[in-house]
């Protein structure tokens, strides 16, 4: 029979042991829920854990979705030694039981279990194991997992005060993943608002400049990175900001299988964790990166990418989401950009075609009714004022010419990308004035636009350009001169220079093109220099009637 001042004095010593233990459990408690940021959380709730039971070797596994261990933070192993055992574990041996079993499991010796994968090289040794789900919710969030090392293997009662401290985790874990989303939303916000705000001051060429710039100062990313389709196949990297951001600047690469072509093929945010080598991103990345569609209405206008820098936290579903959101916001305020530079250049297209309105309907007319007058007078006048006055007719009629050549250039801004005969040529002589030291001066007299064909304005320009190429090559000109005239049967394409002239040599290799050209189509072309003043090139061929015209 048992001796009833037994019973009360092991009753007492029993509580006297506990009394301890249950402080510690209430201690252990309050140190994980002073703190709101999860990764501090996390890390407390191991060595709090640690403390508890006198295990020198805690850490705490995440969970991915796919069930492996998304991340691992470890206690008791110092930097030294963890960079000498490399990997950390995935999942694998008595980790991967707690996982699949999602139930304490308690081990007296590792060494002896058949689920221990044993441990690589550099690794601490450790005897006793202990690991404990950590549930937020209903859900498994991780797992706890601690080792004796030489203190003896766990007790049941060791078990029971780590499953405690693991419910107050999982209430600590939601409260602090509550307060990242909250913080993390806050800082979409002002990252949104940010953007749309400067995106609506700029032009619309640096709108994505200013995404990439804006996101990567306020979003924790390294490397922010915008490509945009190229042809068919492939995308090309056309912005970029941050850690090693000048290399990519400009590449090309395939689209196929890559994370910016799935963004763009499911019109939503598309991620991959640390470990990217399982789908290719277009070059080097090693943490966590997410791709971002940009669309302006149903047109794919890119893919905005940011990576994190490596072993830091994987992109989550909420981040993903707003993501999405932002990418929806920065296409409506893309469309807003390209349609207040549509409206800029509608009021500088009409701005333009009022100009030449005025110019064609009274400027020219005063002209013309000015020299009219002056030939009028010019027929009873003596003869030396009458060549003056002639001279002054010719004056205006050259201003005319002129003043036409500016109406022309004006009203080209508003044909969009429609060619006619005369912008084709005004671009050679833009182009061409790049090696110059003034632009050429061009006329044109006659309906070029509606009598010469296609086919005849593709000899022009190619004229042209050999002309003005050879002018640069070898004249050192100063001033050069352009005249394209057409009349009923025949077009006249005359090129001056005030150079140092030609010599036969330079004639028969640089422009013997140009003479055969006019010969084949039955043409001609004569070139006229002294080797001294400059030199005229006068290339005319004849003009079919009835051809369909050149950019109609």
């Amino acid at each position: 029979m048992l001796d009833p001042s037994n019973v009360r004095r092991a009753a007492v010593e029993d509580a006297a042991l506990a009394e301890p233990r249950l402080r510690d459990l209430l201690r252990a408690n309050a140190a994980i829920v002073e703190r709101l940021d999860l990764e501090i959380v996390l890390r407390r709730i191991v060595e709090a854990a640690m403390r508890l039971v006198g295990a020198p070797f805690g850490a705490l596994g995440v969970l991915a979705p796919d069930g492996t261990l998304e991340r691992f933070i470890h206690v008791g192993v110092d930097d030294v030694t963890a960079r000498k055992i490399g990997r950390l574990p995935t999942g694998k041996g008595l980790l991967g039981a707690v996982i699949t079993d999602a139930a304490p499991i308690r081990v007296r010796h590792l060494a002896e279990d058949p689920r221990s994968a044993g441990f690589p090289a550099h690794h601490p040794p450790m005897d006793a194991f202990l690991g404990v789900p950590l549930r937020v919710g209903d859900d498994v969030y991780g797992n706890l997992y601690l080792t004796s090392g030489q203190r003896g293997p766990f007790s049941a009662e060791d078990e029971e005060l780590v499953l405690a401290l693991a419910a107050t985790a999982g209430i600590a874990i939601e409260n602090a993943r509550l307060y990242d989303l909250a913080r993390t939303r806050e800082i979409w916000s002002v990252t949104t608002a940010d953007v749309m705000a400067a995106m609506l001051e700029v032009s619309g060429e640096d709108v994505l400049s200013v995404i990439t710039e804006r996101v990567g100062a306020l979003l924790e990313v390294d490397l922010v990175v915008v490509v945009v389709p190229h042809g068919v196949e492939d995308f090309r990297v056309t912005t970029v900001h941050g850690v090693s951001a000048g290399p990519l600047l400009g590449r090309v690469f395939p689209a196929a299988g890559t994370l910016a072509a799935r963004a763009l093929a499911t019109q939503g945010a598309a991620s991959l964790p640390c470990d990217a080598d399982r789908e290719p991103v277009g070059w080097h990345v090693s943490g966590p990166t997410v791709a971002i569609p940009l669309y302006s209405g149903g047109e794919p206008l890119g893919v905005l990418t940011m990576a994190r820098r490596t072993g830091a936290s994987s992109f989550t579903e909420a981040e993903l989401g707003m993501a999405s959101a932002f990418a929806d916001q920065a296409s409506v305020a893309i469309e807003i950009v390209r349609a207040r530079e549509d409206r800029r250049r509608l009021e500088t297209s009409r701005d333009r075609s009022r100009i030449a309105r005025d110019l064609h309907d009274h400027v020219i007319q005063r002209l013309f009714g000015a020299g009219l007058s002056l030939q009028a007078l010019s027929t009873a006048a003596d003869g030396e004022t009458s060549a003056a006055l002639n001279t002054q007719v010719d004056a205006i009629d050259a201003a005319i010419k002129d003043i036409r050549t500016v109406v022309f250039a004006l009203g080209a801004g508003e044909r969009g990308t429609e060619k006619l005969t005369r912008d084709r040529l005004l671009d050679v002589v833009s182009e061409g004035s790049a090696g110059l030291s003034s632009t050429p001066r061009i006329t044109f007299s006659g309906p070029l636009d509606s009598l010469v064909p296609s086919s005849l304005a593709d000899e022009l320009v190619a004229v042209l350009r050999e002309c003005l190429t050879n002018i640069v090559r070898h004249a050192d000109a100063h001033l050069v001169e352009v005249a394209a005239e057409i009349t009923l049967d025949a077009i006249t394409l005359t090129v001056t220079d005030d150079g140092c002239g030609m010599t036969g040599a330079v004639r028969m290799s640089g422009l013997a093109n140009i003479t055969e050209r006019a010969v084949l189509l039955g043409g001609e072309c004569t070139i006229t220099s002294d080797g001294l003043s400059g030199t005229r090139i006068e290339w005319s061929v004849p003009v079919a009637r009835g051809d369909e015209s050149g950019g109609q």
